[in-house]
């Protein structure tokens, strides 16, 4: 059973623990470079650790902006001992629903680097697709809701 739950002081220790394989770490931040990102940016900043029952296996945040309005997948990750479960695919189907609720979520936006072993193609998967767009140096990606 996947699930978002909140982070707090009773969990935070668990998620801080999750990695990414060592080939992807140039792909994503760190779990505690994005909550720190997260308390700096309070007003639009939606984070929560994806568990598996009671065992932690990623992290996933957005940027959320009811006014504009406009959501998009900052960081996503799934520990490297529970990736090729499903868990990611899960995890997204859940973030897809909760956006959906927002006020006038139309589509979800999202980034990665275009480089081998990169997200790009999971992301592909779910119905993301290249907009041409770049931030910095990342390919900027939507999918429809």
């Amino acid at each position: 059973m996947i699930e978002l739950r909140e982070i707090d002081t009773d969990n935070l220790h668990d998620i801080l623990r999750l990695k990414v394989a060592p080939a992807q770490e140039p792909f994503v931040a760190s779990n505690a470079v994005s909550i720190a990102q997260a308390y700096f940016h309070r007003d639009t900043a939606w984070f929560r650790a994806i568990y598996d029952g009671d065992t932690p296996v990623g992290f996933v945040m957005l940027e959320d902006k009811p006014d504009v309005p406009s959501y998009s997948l900052w960081r996503f990750m799934i520990d490297a001992s529970h990736q090729r479960k499903g868990y990611g695919r899960r995890a997204l189907e859940l973030v897809f629903a909760h956006v959906k609720g927002r006020p006038g979520a139309k589509e979800l936006h999202t980034s990665c680097v275009d480089a081998p072993g990169g997200p790009g193609p999971f992301y592909e998967g779910l119905g993301f697709t290249y907009t041409g767009e770049l931030d910095e140096d990342e390919r900027v990606m939507r999918r429809p809701l």
